[in-house]
């Protein structure tokens, strides 16, 4: 017997993603998307998100010495990305 109560979109949005199997990319996408949030506007100033393979972010940066300063901050910005998202999506983070 089928009810006659309306859903809630988000309920049948967040099934429709689990149903087509979605949710990790919308994830991934999420994570490019807040990067500049993330990290601040100093950071975000000098680094662009390029894609993320499997677990693994790519990040550009402008030169080589904020390539350095940014790999001593990588575990905390691990942790900063994947707190963002709600689900540990990020395991590396590879700066270019």
């Amino acid at each position: 017997m089928r009810s006659s109560k309306p859903k809630a979109m988000s309920g049948i949005m967040d099934a429709m993603i689990i149903d087509l199997g979605i949710g990790p990319r919308l994830k991934k996408a999420e994570v490019i998307d807040k990067w500049s949030e993330v990290v601040g506007e100093h950071i975000s100033k000098v680094t662009k998100p390029l894609r993320i393979d499997g677990e693994t972010l790519f990040v550009h940066v402008t030169s080589s010495s904020w390539r350095n300063e940014l790999t001593f901050l990588k575990k905390e910005l691990i942790a900063r990305v994947n707190e963002a998202v709600g689900k540990k999506i990020i395991k590396e983070i590879i700066f270019r």
